[in-house]
């Protein structure tokens, strides 16, 4: 995990990379991967005793149609004292391709209680690259995020365009409208050796297991940072690790919130009807 003392001294190292229209698109595959979630780590104080659960995430479309991403990710998780949670995040959003624009919608239940959601779309001025972001819920309003903020596939398709060019570290500023809509996430990301198709650890019993091992992939650790002058010292609000696959498939998964972690163990995956697209169209 990246230590809060080194937090900018890594911001100013990384290679800070803004988002643009590239010559070669990265294509990923339509999927649907289900993954089990357990609890790995929990420190004294954190008030969590244990934590099972589901996520299920989805991704539909094309690079020149757009990408629609769909995720439902529900944990059931036991404090010391005795008593149960269960948290149900469900997040939906569609992306122009290039980053051009971003419709998301994101509703957090708490024991069947709906307790936070937002709202809006973002489009990107071809020009400037900046983004005027129109946000519906929680409450109507307006405002513009900086020409060097990524989208989620945007910073997906650097991930892995990084990693095929063997740059192992990126820094990327990504928006995907959770959070009340509002927060800009600084990320930091350190991009491991590829593991050639084949080489990479696989679930035998995956449906489309033998064709995720035809694919090359690389172990990643992506540290998620809260943007201001006054969080420039602060620790990670969370660390993501995984090994990301070149069709945009990810396995090992592991988020570690600092007091507690858990692990993302992919059951089943299942690859879904892609379109082509036409060659006017990119």
């Amino acid at each position: 995990m990246v230590l809060a003392t080194r937090h900018i001294a890594i911001a100013a190292t990384l290679l800070a990379v803004t988002p643009a229209t590239a010559a070669e698109s990265i294509r990923f595959a339509p999927h649907r991967a289900v993954y089990d979630i357990t609890l790995t780590k929990s420190a004294s104080g954190s008030g969590v005793a244990g934590m099972t659960g589901r996520m299920v995430y989805e991704l539909s479309g094309s690079a020149c149609e757009g990408y629609t991403q769909n995720m439902r990710f529900v944990t059931r998780m036991s404090s010391q004292d005795g008593s149960e949670t269960i948290n149900d995040l469900r997040n939906s959003s569609w992306e122009e391709v290039a980053g051009k624009r971003l419709r998301f919608s994101t509703m957090q239940y708490t024991n069947d209680a709906l307790v936070e959601s937002s709202q809006g779309d973002a489009k990107r001025d071809p020009k400037s690259a900046v983004a005027d972001v129109d946000l519906v819920k929680p409450a109507e309003s307006k405002f513009k995020l900086p020409s060097n903020t990524y989208f989620p596939m945007q910073h997906a398709e650097a991930l892995i365009r990084s990693a095929k060019s063997g740059q192992r570290l990126l820094a990327a500023n990504v928006y995907d409208g959770s959070e009340k809509g509002t927060k800009v996430y600084l990320t930091s990301a350190v991009i491991g050796n590829p593991a050639a198709p084949g080489a990479a650890k696989t679930t035998a019993n995956l449906k489309d297991g033998g064709r995720l091992a035809a694919v090359s992939s690389w172990p990643m650790s992506i540290s998620y940072f809260e943007t201001g002058k006054d969080k420039q010292d602060a620790p990670p609000s969370y660390e993501l690790t995984y090994n990301f696959y070149e069709n945009g498939v990810t396995s090992d998964l592991s988020i570690d919130y600092g007091e507690f972690a858990i692990r993302g163990e992919l059951k089943e995956l299942t690859f879904l009807p892609e379109n082509a697209c036409a060659p006017s169209e990119h």
